[in-house]
């Protein structure tokens, strides 16, 4: 790992003696709640319902991706295909599936995975890293077309994503199975090469590789995850091969209704505890924040500051989207491994995403200098939101000016009386 050493700076902000940190409470804010509530039964019956030909399986070696993004009981969700294949006859085996992520290292994607809970012994079957991959096609636009070389070799794949709005470009096919296809299971060299030509070429090519893919590597089936905006699974769709491009732009549309959002989008300041690939490939959900590498995601929420406190463990010290904060803490990033995160976004050619921004030493210090820095407002009724991350959208904190303009609303619901900013001895947030 590479980690930075940065020394303590001091500055001045004038006014700063104006601002005042207003009171929190708690809130609720109400989404759709639907979900699968018995994963394994149900992904057993979609698998029987779905696979007309089981004895087709006997003796064959199929592979499963998992990749890097945070999905809620993915371990049980893969344990479960695999130990449907295994009762169809099959021999299946995992793989990791996440392009350039972990560092672009055998051994980083599957401390990935590992942190999911998947390991040889919980899922009883093989897991299979490499970043060998096979050259199985090219783009008309002559870009090769990579596969991980054991999923190659296997008798059938299956594609296993969840399905979800992308943070860096819009199309009929964003982040889902059509992109494990076109980046995570190309491994590195795949991935790199198909960033290439820019986020603005995604929406057009990534149908190309997928193409190329069905025609040349053996899908077995696809795994469609879709999940609400309380980090449940609400869709799951066992997809056959003719009906791979097909469902995946369909559940991308369900996918986009089910996103959590600010129920007012306008504010004065964001805070938000954690970022990492684990939560999004931006390390917060720009379809939320509004900061992305790319154009597109200004409409989204208005707000004038964002704070980042830190980065998730599972995320591995990847720090990605932390260009996205106009300022974070020394500690924050002093806990980055910028040769990870650096790999990450040299792969994606969007080098700013590993910009660092202004740092200070406390939270109590950034968050006062974010309220004096924003432009028109009274510096002692700040409207500020708290979250966890961008994957809990449901409970969060905000300050009393806020509220203020939702309690009307019938979506919201106040869960705490009033009460003071606390911040431990050496100035952090509790």
């Amino acid at each position: 790992m590479q980690f930075i050493q940065f020394n303590k700076i001091d500055f001045k902000i004038p006014g700063i003696e104006e601002v005042k940190l207003p009171k929190m409470v708690k809130i609720r804010q109400n989404y759709d709640n639907a979900k699968i509530d018995d994963l394994k039964s149900f992904i057993e019956q979609e698998m029987d319902k779905t696979i007309a030909d089981k004895d087709s399986y006997i003796g064959k070696s199929i592979c499963i991706t998992v990749g890097s993004r945070g999905i809620p009981h993915l371990d049980l969700m893969v344990k479960t295909i695999a130990g449907k294949l295994t009762e169809y006859g099959a021999k299946p085996f995992i793989i990791p599936s996440m392009g350039s992520h972990g560092g672009a290292t055998v051994k980083g994607q599957l401390e990935i995975i590992e942190g999911y809970g998947i390991t040889e012994e919980t899922m009883g079957v093989p897991i299979r890293a490499t970043l060998d991959v096979v050259q199985i096609g090219e783009l008309p636009d002559k870009t090769p077309v990579y596969c991980d070389k054991y999923a190659y070799e296997a008798d059938g794949i299956v594609i296993l994503n969840k399905i979800k709005p992308h943070t860096d470009f819009r199309g009929k096919h964003e982040s889902g199975l059509a992109k494990m296809m076109a980046i995570g299971i190309a491994n590195h060299e795949g991935a790199s090469m198909f960033h290439r030509m820019g986020f603005q070429s995604f929406a057009e090519r990534i149908p190309e590789v997928c193409e190329v893919f069905l025609k040349n590597a053996k899908l077995a089936f696809g795994v469609g995850i879709v999940q609400n905006a309380y980090d449940e699974i609400s869709e799951l769709e066992i997809i056959p091969k003719e009906k791979f491009l097909e469902r995946d732009a369909a559940l991308l549309e369900i996918a986009k209704r089910k996103i959590a959002n600010f129920k007012n989008p306008k504010f004065d300041l964001l805070i938000i505890d954690e970022i990492g690939k684990n939560i999004s490939g931006n390390g917060h959900d720009p379809n939320i924040t509004g900061r992305s590498n790319s154009k597109g995601f200004e409409d989204v929420v208005d707000i004038q500051k964002l704070f980042i406190r830190g980065i998730s463990k599972e995320s591995h010290h990847n720090g990605a989207g932390i260009k996205g904060a106009d300022i974070t803490t020394r500690r924050c990033l002093s806990d980055i491994d910028f040769g990870a995160t650096w790999t990450n976004v040299a792969t994606v050619n969007i080098l700013t995403g590993g910009s660092i921004p202004m740092y200070v030493e406390t939270d109590e210090e950034a968050i006062k200098i974010c309220i004096r820095t924003c432009l028109g407002i009274d510096y002692t009724q700040a409207k500020i939101v708290r979250i966890l991350n961008t994957l809990h959208m449901n409970e969060i904190e905000v300050s009393v000016p806020y509220y203020e303009t939702l309690k009307d609303n019938p979506e919201i619901e106040l869960l705490s009386e009033p009460y003071d900013m606390e911040f431990d001895a050496d100035g952090f947030l509790i």
